[in-house]
């Protein structure tokens, strides 16, 4: 849909109006469920992390593919935009020591082979300027993948809060930029446009990412989302009626066993819970057996401010908010 609306809407602006539509409407609908304005959930201290994130995934990485998009076909975008994954983990991994099991290292590899197939000159002959676009729609996902680690230290917020604020700053800076660099409002048919589409594809697919950033850890989740650009190249082969070469098929299925990689991993073994206080929706499973400082009528699940006593076990988890341990 962004190849489409690019026909119409200059880069800078139509990434500030994706992002403003997903702000505007997830904001819009937390008013609605929650009847009213209600705190964040955000923690001292938390808030640095969010307004970083907001400036690498919210304003840097949508421009870098809007200009990206503009020299590579819409296909090949979907299958490179794997590469946020990748790039994700190496991060979650080197920077903020995340575990990494050798299943989900191999996958990572293959996806890694697959994005340097499509990028490799021969298979972007096709298209003007398609190194370019390769290079710039990868600088796009590593300023995602930056976002997605960052997001990892709130995860535990509200996540409309978090995906709402980053849409609604991001989008109001982009539009700014592109106001001030001359760019001509387009018709409001294709401002509305833009604005679902970004809401769709923007906004409730972040929000369902931060819960499973939550629920998931940074590397896998980035690594599950990745099914998505498989979703974008199938799209743009039938309904943009683009060509496929003989590399885009061997990268897809490289970036394929990748992700089914992922999807097969099991991890388990002993690990002890340190001591932790944060608030988020649970239920009261083996790690939250804690009393309540109110009436609680017994419905589940439910939020509030809770505190996690040592507790020393062992079964199958990813590296959530409550296993971010060391190994």
């Amino acid at each position: 849909m962004a190849k489409l609306l690019l026909e119409a809407i200059p880069p800078v602006l139509l990434g500030g109006l994706l992002y403003l539509g997903s702000g505007l409407g997830l904001l819009a609908t937390r008013l609605w469920r929650d009847r009213g304005w209600q705190p964040s959930g955000l923690r001292p201290g938390e808030g640095k992390w969010l307004a970083a994130a907001i400036a690498f995934g919210g304003v840097l990485g949508p421009v870098a593919l809007m200009f990206g998009l503009q020299h590579t076909g819409a296909s090949t975008a979907s299958l490179l935009l794997n590469l946020e994954a990748v790039l994700t983990a190496v991060l979650a991994w080197v920077v903020f020591k995340e575990n990494a099991d050798r299943r989900v290292v191999l996958g990572m590899l293959a996806i890694v082979a697959g994005g340097v197939l499509l990028s490799w000159p021969s298979a972007n002959a096709s298209q003007p300027g398609g190194g370019w676009g390769a290079g710039l729609i990868a600088l796009a996902c590593l300023c995602w993948a930056i976002d997605n680690n960052l997001t990892r230290n709130v995860s535990a917020s509200d996540a409309l809060f978090i995906a709402g604020s980053k849409g609604l700053v991001a989008g109001s800076v982009n539009i700014t930029l592109a106001a001030m660099l001359g760019a001509t409002w387009p018709g409001w048919s294709s401002a509305l446009g833009a604005m679902a589409v970004g809401l769709l594809g923007y906004g409730i697919s972040l929000a369902l990412f931060v819960l499973a950033l939550r629920g998931l850890g940074t590397a896998r989740a980035g690594a599950y989302f990745s099914v998505a650009p498989f979703v974008g190249a199938l799209v743009s082969l039938v309904w943009l009626g683009e060509q496929a070469s003989t590399g885009f098929w061997a990268a897809g299925s490289l970036m394929a066993l990748g992700i089914w990689l992922h999807l097969t991993e099991r991890h388990a073994h002993e690990h002890t819970h340190e001591p932790l206080i944060h608030s988020h929706a649970h239920v009261h499973d083996e790690h939250h057996q804690h009393p309540h400082a109110f009436a609680w009528n017994g419905q589940e699940p439910h939020v509030h401010e809770h505190r996690h006593t040592v507790i020393t076990h062992s079964h199958p988890h990813y590296p959530d908010i409550h296993h971010r341990h060391r190994h």
